[in-house]
């Protein structure tokens, strides 16, 4: 099987598949989960409707319904502020032992060292330097904390949508956009998927010290000493 792939690796296309394998899997797997998610939140939405005697929506509908928005981008608002933080704080906090820390021991890690614009292969945004250099030191963060803040506020309008559509079924007065930001429902929704994030980075941190994945770069080689910091 290891032959096969690796002759597989050799032609163009494979070599394509076997160089973007962890993007592709991923994606697709998202794909699926993004499916799953529809269909059975379209199912449970309208059973919901039918305890109120109200009708049935089609799919097309539910995609822009409250419900929908609520419960996707809930979950992609704390995806993204795990992530966001996870890659600024470990700029300047430690773990020691971790494989998911810099070595608080080492003068210098190759992450901290400036970047050189001769460099071969540079990306273009180095090569050309001034402020459009300095922006992409940081892009990463950058863009992960504006996915966050795109999510809160997509998260903000499906909830403030669906609890309003619930208030309507009932018979009750809507809440404002200002004024639904201080129910306990919105942000019961937020801290419920915040905690398990900071709990996965939390053991993530903690487990790497001590036990190890043969293979994979998140862990430490296999034979290395728990006080080893790094990959």
């Amino acid at each position: 099987m290891e032959q096969f792939f690796q002759q597989a690796a050799q032609t163009g296309c494979m070599k394509k598949l076997r160089n973007n394998g962890l993007s592709i899997v991923f994606g697709l797997l998202f794909l699926v989960s993004l499916v799953g998610q529809v269909l059975t939140g379209h199912h449970e939405h309208n059973e919901q409707l039918q305890e109120h005697k109200a009708p049935e929506i089609p799919l097309g509908q539910y995609l822009r319904s409250g419900h929908f928005f609520q419960s996707t981008f809930e979950n992609w608002e704390s995806e993204f502020l795990q992530m966001a933080l996870f890659v600024v704080l470990t700029m300047f906090l430690y773990q020691k032992g971790s494989s998911e820390s810099k070595d608080p021991d080492a003068p210098k890690d190759e992450v901290d060292r400036e970047p050189d614009p001769n460099r071969p292969g540079a990306p273009w945004p180095v090569r050309k330097g001034g402020w459009i250099g300095s922006l992409y030191k940081h892009s990463l963060c950058y863009l992960l904390f504006a996915l966050f803040l795109a999510s809160f506020l997509l998260h903000w309008h499906g909830s403030l949508r669906d609890h309003n559509e619930e208030q309507l079924l009932k018979g009750e007065p809507a809440e404002t956009a200002w004024s639904y930001l201080g129910q306990t429902r919105f942000w019961f929704e937020s801290f419920q998927n915040w905690q398990s994030e900071f709990l996965s980075v939390l053991l993530l941190v903690l487990f790497s010290v001590f036990l190890r994945q043969k293979g994979s770069p998140q862990s430490k080689p296999v034979d290395a000493p728990n006080s080893e910091t790094g990959e």
